[in-house]
């Protein structure tokens, strides 16, 4: 029991990650209807950000501000880069465009900072506490907290405020939005660089955890993604839960079946919703009538 404690948790803290990551993809595909193929080079991109502050002697608040900001910076031209030139055609061209994105994203950071690994700080000097039987790293306690506060930021963002209420008009049914009077290249724009930001936030909550690595932004993206299918793609709920329960699924998996292929179990999972429930968790099924 006492070591199904410790898998739990740190399933949860490693599936909060994806969780983050996947609810950035959510958000760009309700506001666009686009899988934005880039989003875990975001968080690869906001954790080199940070290993460049610290290595300048930033305080380290200051250089978590300064990558978020370098995150929304990103957003913004992601979006008048990739997406806007491309608003108007179907949606595999501007799929086909974010995936360049994404190769150019990591081969910059490749040509500037090589191969070889970097090592971020964590955010305190107590590596955890005992709680118990379980080992709670701070670490993950901190990934747990921030994805807990923001999943009742969105709750309270897009329910309780006229900026979120626009959003998800304009989600649902640009068009309309546009002739409500909405801005829907405003609204679009936001979600890019909220996204963005999201992604980073969870690039720099999980750099501690792993080494900075060119790589780390394609396997988070994986795993977001096949989250967000699981929990029913374009579902913000379905996001969370998704990232969570793979997590959860291949922690357990490494300890109790095989490490080297822990990176296959979410995708076995994956295999099994397509088959089984492709709509996800939350997902709806939409029947189309001749």
């Amino acid at each position: 029991m006492d070591l199904i404690l410790q898998l739990l948790f740190t399933g949860i803290g490693i599936g909060a990650v994806y969780a983050l990551v996947a609810l950035g993809f959510v958000l760009i595909f309700r506001a666009t209807n686009v899988v934005n193929f880039a989003q875990g080079d975001f968080s690869m991109v906001a954790a080199y950000l940070m290993v460049v502050c610290v290595e300048f002697g930033l305080p380290y608040w200051l250089s978590f501000v300064i990558a978020l900001a370098g995150m929304a910076l990103l957003g913004v031209i992601f979006n008048l880069g990739v997406y806007y030139p491309l608003r108007h055609r179907t949606y595999l061209p501007v799929i086909i465009a974010t995936i360049g994105a994404s190769i150019l994203l990591s081969n910059t950071v490749l040509a500037i900072y090589g191969p070889q690994p970097q090592v971020l700080q964590g955010w305190f000097d107590t590596p955890g506490i005992q709680l118990g039987p379980v080992y709670l790293d701070s670490q993950y306690l901190l990934i747990i907290g921030v994805t807990i506060l923001l999943v009742l930021f969105n709750f309270w963002f897009f329910e309780k405020t006229l900026l979120g209420k626009k959003l998800q008009a304009t989600s649902q049914d640009k068009e309309m939005a546009s002739l409500l009077g909405i801005s829907v290249s405003t609204m679009i724009m936001i979600t890019f660089i909220y996204s963005a930001v999201l992604g980073g936030l969870a690039g720099i909550l999980v750099a501690p955890v792993l080494f900075v690595s060119i790589q780390m932004g394609s396997t988070i993206a994986l795993k977001a993604f096949a989250a967000t299918i699981i929990g029913g793609f374009g579902d913000v709920a379905g996001a969370i839960v998704g990232g969570l329960a793979l997590g959860v699924i291949e922690t357990f998996g490494a300890a109790y079946i095989s490490v080297p292929y822990k990176d296959g179990f979410a995708f076995l999972v994956l295999i099994a919703f397509l088959v089984f429930r492709p709509q996800g968790i939350f997902g709806e099924r939409v029947a189309e009538k001749a």
